[in-house]
């Protein structure tokens, strides 16, 4: 086909790319060694490179040629103890582990600065360009948070907005939202943004020893979104799984008796709204966007009614027959929530204060909190990904890739929020990966762009490819087959051809 003359840049993408280092085998597909990936847009060619992320984790393991850093879902016993007193040692000093830097999740932009990302403290600096490893930057250093999302935001500035869980600090377990400049003071040029992290406001968390697993968060205009959901982390069988020769993973509970709490944080009195705003018990990992409307915050986001998708993954259950074996047993609901901010005090118990075109509702209790019930825009859809040029404001097109049963994408769809109208593209035995949507240069609409996701076959024998779709009609502009063995990845960025620093190749 052909490729948009436009479309000059580097689509960079993440994901799990190792599973076994010599005799030793990950029990997740999550905790495989980061693989990054690129395809280069040059002048309508494509140019492919891939490079695993040399970690400290990475280098560690394959030194000893074994696992010997613990991962979410595995849990490594490094040295067999020599005597009782380094072996007590070894269990106390995993108390607060020490976590992994393998960063296989997504990619973020920090200033002219790009990282690999996971959801530990730790990110690793890379070349976007040559895809080489460079410094392990600890957020610690700047930010008392034990874990931290990678799914960020990014202002119209270029400021990274982003959240973390403190866990470190007696007992006073809390959710910390933060943000980092995109640029230093001139006299600073040599010094990393991170240098001036600020801390925007924390949340303390409804259960100190129980806090909230959370993937991403959501952005309004004047709102932060974050949901406490009943999917939570036990910080006591955390501090002792190592002993007791479990997982981190095994340490994550849902309760579906439990309520999903909505915090709404002012962005800039950095208070939250004072109404308790909560719905049932759900699991969910992506926002896909959220805006203000008539005094109403509405927000997109996909969930599921348990916590099967995690399980799903666990590499015992992805054989040669997983389609048939892996199904879920909830479907992802793409839900759209509407929290009325401004609302009758005097309103009646009962009464729905909603007054959008949307059957999402919004009832008051006897207590002053207000029960949100959703609308359902469509089924089935994962990976979700918008124009972020749209990003907290109203929006139409969600791109995402569709998943019936199974925790594997089959397609690509284009979901209308409004008109609940859907695109797709499919083709047999094609796995796609998560869509990113690239805008035209001299767009006018939300959907003038193109679609990029990577490709791969089911088939072994065939090769893997980039697909490009016109993101208004879905139709296939071209593809770039790679002659290479591709791994299934998690997220990326599109990086346009003007944000890259023009390092000499």
């Amino acid at each position: 086909g052909q490729l948009p003359t436009w479309l000059q840049g580097i689509l960079l993408r993440n994901g799990p790319g190792m599973h076994t280092i010599g005799d030793s085998k990950y029990n997740h597909w999550f905790d495989g060694m980061a693989l990054l990936h690129s395809f280069t847009f040059k002048n309508g060619e494509v140019y492919y490179r891939s490079k695993y992320l040399r970690s400290d984790t990475y280098n560690s393991n394959i030194e000893a040629n074994r696992i010997v850093v613990s991962e979410f879902g595995t849990m490594a016993y490094p040295d067999p103890c020599k005597n009782i007193f380094s072996k007590a040692f070894s269990y106390l000093s995993h108390t607060i582990p020490e976590f992994t830097d393998n960063c296989l999740i997504n990619i973020m932009k920090v200033g002219d600065d790009f990282y690999a990302t996971g959801e530990t403290n730790f990110m690793r600096k890379i070349n976007p360009q040559t895809l080489e490893t460079l410094e392990k930057v600890d957020y610690n250093k700047y930010v008392a948070v034990n874990l931290a999302t990678s799914h960020p935001h990014y202002d119209s500035a270029g400021n990274v907005l982003n959240m973390g869980t403190s866990i470190v600090d007696k007992g006073k377990t809390k959710y910390v939202l933060f943000k980092i400049p995109s640029s230093v003071p001139e006299k600073e040029k040599k010094k990393s943004c991170l240098k001036h992290l600020e801390v925007v406001c924390s949340i303390p968390s409804h259960s100190l020893l129980h806090p909230s697993y959370y993937h991403s968060f959501g952005l309004t205009e004047n709102y932060i979104i974050f949901i406490e959901q009943p999917f939570r982390l036990d910080i006591v069988k955390m501090a002792t799984a190592y002993i007791r020769g479990v997982n981190w993973a095994s340490c994550l509970a849902y309760n579906k008796d439990d309520k999903t709490w909505f915090h709404f944080i002012d962005r800039k009195t950095k208070k939250e709204v004072s109404t308790k705003f909560y719905t049932d018990a759900l699991v969910f990992f992506h926002h896909i966007n959220a805006y203000e409307e008539d005094g109403h915050i509405v927000f997109d986001l996909i969930a599921y009614t348990d916590n099967s998708l995690y399980d799903m993954f666990y590499l015992k259950n992805l054989g040669k027959d997983f389609e048939e074996n892996t199904k879920l047993t909830s479907i992802p609901n793409c839900k759209r929530f509407v929290a009325p901010l401004q609302y009758d005090k005097d309103a009646e118990v009962g009464s729905n204060l909603v007054r959008l075109a949307s059957t999402a509702t919004a009832v008051k209790e006897k207590d002053g909190t207000i029960y949100c019930q959703p609308e359902i825009l469509c089924e089935g859809i994962e990976l979700p990904r918008i124009n972020y040029n749209y990003n907290g404001k109203k929006y139409k097109y969600v791109f995402a890739t569709e998943v019936q049963w199974s925790p594997v994408p089959t397609k690509i769809a284009k979901l209308n929020t409004q008109t609940k109208e859907m695109l797709h593209w499919e083709q047999d035995h094609c796995w796609p990966s998560e869509p990113i949507f690239v805008p035209s240069p001299d767009a006018k609409e939300e959907d003038d762009g193109v679609v990029l996701t990577c490709v791969v076959k089911s088939d072994p024998k065939e090769a893997p490819f980039l697909l490009v779709l016109d993101a208004k009609t879905f139709t296939e502009l071209g593809r770039a087959v790679v002659n290479v063995e591709m791994h299934l990845d998690l997220h990326g960025m599109f990086i346009p051809e003007q944000a890259l620093k023009t390092e000499t190749e």
